[in-house]
């Protein structure tokens, strides 16, 4: 008896890692498929005449990191994400032609960092840049700037523009997490000096942007939005990466058609 039971046992574990197995391999060959899926529609963005968008800056469009599903505003330019965003689907790029993305911002990324992002940069098909870059240098001390921080800044991002490759190029300004409310500063900087600067910043990214290419003014965007756009209280959230993506897209879509 004890030796029925014990081999009983032993086929009711062998029978349910058979059934683990199965769904093991059930799941593999359903992200497999999503792999083909994907893999199918990447493979029509290489055409030699895709349209390429490529990102340069800092986390405003590299914030995938920031959000569960690790979607940044780029990657929604050329393809949305349809279940997380169904009121964009179709009204993506890769709806309107053949397009690919090119992603070279980074989190943390300053003015300084823009030449590097650029190193190797090739592109033969038309294309548009975004820009996104001074955040991060507020918070590393331009914003509490009283000498001649913001003046660099200006020439460094203005050498950048000027020598930059792609065009054209669409340059977005450093949005506010405070809504505009001096009363929720998190600088440990005074606002009566901190809010001129980030003016001032905000100020030059503008006048640059007329000069090399258009402004895409993510600050008077994010004023209309709450909270729930952001994340570490700097950060765009999931929310706040599709509505830089909104920011962005219509300019990106008209230069597409052109």
């Amino acid at each position: 008896m004890e030796k029925r039971r014990k081999n009983a046992d032993e086929a009711v574990r062998a029978a349910e890692a058979g059934f683990a197995g199965r769904r093991r391999w059930l799941r593999t060959m359903i992200a497999g498929a999503a792999t083909v899926a994907s893999g199918g529609a990447w493979a029509q963005g290489q055409r030699a005449d895709a349209f390429t968008v490529v990102t340069f800056g800092d986390s405003i469009l590299d914030c995938g990191r920031y959000n569960d599903y690790g979607v940044h505003p780029g990657q929604l330019i050329v393809r949305n994400h349809d279940p997380l965003f169904p009121e964009f689907r179709g009204r993506d790029l890769s709806a309107q032609r053949p397009a690919k993305l090119d992603h070279r911002a980074r989190d943390g990324g300053r003015v300084d960092d823009l030449e590097r992002q650029r190193q190797g940069l090739t592109v033969t098909s038309p294309a548009v840049a975004l820009v996104t870059v001074g955040g991060n240098d507020l918070l590393a001390g331009l914003a509490a700037d009283t000498g001649n921080g913001m003046k660099r800044f200006e020439q460094s991002l203005d050498a950048f523009l000027r020598t930059l490759a792609v065009k054209p190029v669409l340059v977005g300004t450093v949005y506010d997490p405070t809504f505009a409310d001096d009363s929720r500063n998190f600088l440990g900087i005074d606002a009566r000096v901190a809010r001129p600067n980030f003016n001032r910043m905000n100020a030059v990214v503008a006048e640059l942007a007329h000069r090399y290419g258009e402004l895409v003014d993510l600050h008077r965007h994010f004023l209309t939005g709450d909270s729930t756009w952001f994340t570490r209280t700097i950060e765009p959230s999931l929310r706040g990466a599709s509505e830089i993506r909104a920011a962005f897209l219509p300019a990106v879509q008209k230069h597409a058609a052109a």
